[in-house]
């Protein structure tokens, strides 16, 4: 899969889904920037979308060497250092709340 191979219907939702990713991430982890970014893999060829939704902070650009963009992606990837399962836990629990806020908004906003 890739994002040329989208129906329309997907694009259409994409833009917003991404949009109101980033806003969520944002407001939870109050970062520097937020990176958005796309691989499309398989063992030979294209099999599905990975999209990601990061927030890089000052901290974290620190403790590894002040890499940025994909090296900094890259040496995360590597190090393999995953998140505690409660702060996981509780970050997506404030997450769908977020998402729950957002979604209700742009409903009112139909209305």
């Amino acid at each position: 899969m890739a994002v040329a191979e989208l129906d329309d219907t997907a694009a259409a939702e994409l833009g917003p889904l991404l949009r109101d990713t980033a806003r969520v991430v944002e407001t939870l982890c109050q970062p520097e920037q937020t990176y958005v970014c796309m691989w499309s893999h398989g063992p030979d060829a294209r099999k599905h979308l990975h999209i990601a939704v990061q927030p890089v902070t000052a901290e974290v650009r620190a403790h590894y060497g002040g890499l940025r963009s994909e090296q900094l992606q890259a040496r995360l990837l590597a190090d393999g250092d995953e998140p505690d399962v409660t702060d996981v836990q509780q970050f997506c629990e404030r997450a769908r709340e977020l998402f729950r806020a957002i979604t209700d908004s742009s409903n009112e906003d139909r209305s």
